[in-house]
């Protein structure tokens, strides 16, 4: 813009000058000669002025050029920055869904253990009332009740280690939940 009116400005500069110009020779040249000049620095004025004014659009026109061309790289750079983040949301949104799914997993499996626990241990409880029946039936000989009350007692022994397992899988398991 200050650029414009500056060229603007030495134009006109030039045209006062050439008119002083004029003046001056007007007064020491004869008619013909004088036509002949006037003619001359009219015709030079035309030019000027349309050489001026056709710069003046090409500046102006490349000055668009240019803010158009910077308005575009803005625009690019601000699609990449918003793509990046949209790139890093998704990513961690998909390593969230996947620590979601693992947790989700490891509840499911100690809901498992804890069930096959459980019925381990009634199994083997309904397997002792079943030896106690036989032994306080009387229906066994002595050696036989002796094999079976120690039956009795390592199965006990493996019930109450079961328990222990089951108290622990069900701490892990309020844990997984907690997390959840």
């Amino acid at each position: 813009m200050a650029y414009s009116i500056l060229k603007k400005t030495l134009s006109d500069a030039s045209y006062f000058i050439q008119l002083l110009f004029l003046f001056f020779i007007n007064k020491n040249l004869n008619k013909i000669m004088k036509h002949k000049l006037k003619l001359f620095f009219a015709f030079f004025l035309i030019l000027s002025a349309q050489q001026f004014y056709a710069q003046d659009i090409v500046t102006t026109q490349k000055a668009q050029d240019a803010l158009a061309k910077k308005a575009d790289q803005e625009s690019k750079r601000s699609s990449d920055e918003i793509h990046k983040k949209l790139n890093d949301e998704q990513a961690r949104l998909k390593k969230e869904q996947k620590a979601v799914e693992n947790q989700q997993k490891k509840l499911k499996n100690s809901e498992k253990t804890l069930d096959k626990t459980k019925q381990k241990i009634s199994k083997l409880e309904a397997d002792n009332q079943k030896v106690s029946k036989k032994i306080s039936a009387n229906s066994l000989t002595d050696e036989e009740s002796q094999k079976q009350a120690i039956k009795v007692k390592q199965n006990e022994l493996e019930i109450q280690k079961l328990k222990l397992k089951q108290i622990d899988q069900q701490k892990d398991l309020d844990k997984v939940r907690a997390t959840l």
